[in-house]
């Protein structure tokens, strides 16, 4: 008997629960009750048994996000198919090697990618639809097309009295069975097809319903990939299993779209990226903080709280109001903008995950949380720090427990290098935890910088500090011939907001590098700032890809 439930019975219970309520929609587009949804599944299923596809069978599925990206994605996986979830934005090369590296037979994608494709680069392929216009774009064999033509007149036969509640089962018998290969790009080299089973989903599931418990009441906005883990497990399946409704974006999210859609479906939760809430602190927030009147009201301790409230409530109701948590990842926050929204009270939290975690590694309730930590380790799983003091000798984290993942595939080599000899999974990271369990991640064991005294320098740390100079958008910090250097982007409208003249610009390399140096240890001062005239490319979580610079 396990010891919490499946996933898939959970969004069984929902689904019977919830039959005429709203499921998945697609921001200002389509929308779906939790029994439309259920029925096109049960669609695609007789279709795959009609057409000869088995438990286990591959199937990629790449397009934009939205209602019927989730009903095409819950179809494969109660059909315990196998899903190869690819981000929309690869290029059509790579879109063609991850699915024909997964041995994918099935590709669900729209006309306008499939144009771009390659279907000799694809081999194995049977077939290819477009699940926006329930189509089908290519195929090997002329009677998988007629199974998919007949497809609701073999539902009729099949469900002559309808198809209703009491109808949907799905197989919950699977647990250590393979669910997802996701191909995860990382920040430090080229993709890997991470193995994730119904297990690891429904641990995290089960931990994510314990600690920030969904309900038929609230709303979700999706706006991150659902390629990515933190997006697929945390902004669309876990939410789902208890009655949530999901809205998708559907397209990039820009602050005006992202404020409409927050105001309009009014969010139990905002899951975001640290970068995200920066600007929105820089913008909306600090300009207020520096007015005169201000500065003099928040020393006064009567008037302080109630200008804070204000602030927080007022950055509550711009997401739509009901708001419970703000919760980030993917990067550590910069500490100037931490120390402020604890001052207002804001319900923020920084957690840590990774695809191999399915996502999940560390939470801790924003009324709990640590600044500058990222929560303690999920219950589901047994974080450690590989030092001989975890709580003052920073060491890499590793991490073994019901939701991390079984290996990459067909890469038995990197599989085993992932894992220490008693079975955890050595994330990359490094850390400490102090004595109450709190995790602080200190950088990546591959962006480490070894000084030339040999302490170790990390990237991450004097970025925070960068970060938080006049006029900069975002940093990276390399190590050049034993030289720190710091690589900047900046802030365009920053600049032209104080209206500074081609002297002053030319002056913000120099005055960053020494107003940085004034909080840095001397070992890790920075030697020349770079200016850098584009964003700095980053992953499909937002982490900067390290190894395009150098």
């Amino acid at each position: 008997m396990e010891k919490y439930p499946h996933y898939l019975e959970r969004l069984q219970a929902a689904t019977r629960n919830y039959w005429n309520k709203s499921a998945l929609n697609t921001y200002k587009g389509e929308g779906f009750t939790y029994g439309q949804m259920a029925t096109l599944i049960e669609k695609y299923h007789i279709f795959f048994r009609n057409a000869g596809f088995v438990k286990g069978d591959k199937m990629a599925l790449c397009g934009k996000n939205g209602a019927r990206w989730g009903m095409t994605y819950l179809a494969i996986n109660t059909y315990e198919a196998v899903v190869v979830p690819i981000l929309n934005d690869f290029l059509p090369e790579s879109v063609c090697d991850l699915t024909n590296h997964s041995d994918a037979v099935v590709l669900f994608t729209d006309a306008g990618k499939w144009n771009l494709l390659d279907i000799e680069k694809m081999p194995k392929l049977r077939l290819v639809v477009d699940f926006e216009a329930m189509n089908v774009l290519w195929s090997s064999d002329p009677s998988v097309t007629e199974a998919f033509s007949r497809v609701d007149e073999d539902f009729n036969a099949a469900w002559p009295d309808g198809y209703g509640p009491e109808n949907v089962v799905f197989p919950t018998d699977n647990w250590d069975d393979l669910a997802v290969i996701n191909y995860t790009s990382g920040s430090t080299g080229n993709p890997k097809g991470v193995m994730l089973t119904y297990r690891n989903f429904s641990a995290n599931v089960d931990y994510s319903q314990r600690n920030v418990p969904s309900s038929d009441k609230f709303r979700m906005v999706s706006m991150l990939p659902m390629a990515h883990m933190y997006g697929l497990v945390i902004e669309f399946i876990y939410p789902l299993c208890n009655g949530t409704a999901i809205y998708w974006l559907g397209k990039a999210p820009t602050p005006t779209l992202l404020l409409k859609a927050m105001a309009d479906v009014k969010p139990y939760l905002l899951i975001t990226v640290p970068l995200v809430m920066e600007k929105i602190f820089k913008s909306k927030i600090q300009p207020m903080l520096e007015k005169p009147a201000i500065k003099i009201a928040t020393r006064i301790p009567g008037l302080k709280n109630v200008i804070y409230n204000k602030i927080r409530e007022g950055l509550i109701k711009a997401f739509g109001g009901e708001v419970q948590q703000f919760i980030m990842g993917g990067a550590a926050l910069n500490p100037e903008v931490e120390k402020w929204f604890k001052r207002i009270k804001l319900p923020y939290l920084v957690g840590y995950g990774m695809t191999e975690a399915c996502p999940l590694l560390a939470y801790k309730n924003w009324a709990y949380y640590v600044p500058g930590s990222c929560g303690e380790a999920v219950d589901c799983a047994d974080v450690r720090i590989d030092s001989e003091d975890p709580q003052h000798i920073v060491g890499e984290i590793q991490a073994k427990g019901e939701n991390i993942c079984i290996g990459y595939y067909k890469n038995p080599e990197a599989s085993e290098n992932a894992f220490t000899e008693d079975g955890y999974l050595r994330t990359g990271d490094l850390g400490i935890i102090d004595a109450q369990g709190n995790i602080f991640i200190k950088g990546r064991s591959k962006s480490m910088i070894l000084g030339p005294s040999g302490q170790n320098i990390y990237p991450e740390e004097i970025e925070a500090v960068v970060n938080n100079q006049p006029y900069v958008a975002e940093s990276v910090v390399v190590d050049r011939g034993g030289k720190i250097v710091a690589l900047v982007y900046l802030d365009d409208n920053q600049i032209k907001d104080s209206k500074l003249d081609s002297e002053a610009v030319a002056d913000i390399p120099e005055n960053i590098k020494i107003a940085s140096n004034k909080h840095l240890p001397n070992y890790s001062k920075i030697s020349m700032v770079e200016i850098r005239t584009e964003p700095f490319e980053k992953t499909p979580k937002m982490s900067v890809k390290r190894f395009m610079y150098k």
